[in-house]
């Protein structure tokens, strides 16, 4: 006897819904913006820096051996 194979997942109604609920939760997060903080620290790394670049032992790198 042929086993009627299982149906998996989530039918379309339950997507529907799922996916109305998530665009308005998300919307809201959208809307609020970039926290000013976040906005500094990108402006801050789109400047080229001045100042002497660490080396991997953390400490200056000032070009000499």
């Amino acid at each position: 006897m042929k086993e009627a194979k299982k149906q998996g997942g989530l039918n379309a109604e339950i997507q529907s819904r799922i996916g109305h609920q998530l665009r308005a939760m998300y919307d809201d997060v959208v809307r609020q913006g970039v926290p000013d903080r976040f906005v500094d620290l990108i402006r801050k790394l789109d400047v080229p820096d001045a100042s002497p670049h660490l080396g991997n032992t953390g400490e200056k790198n000032d070009g000499g051996e």
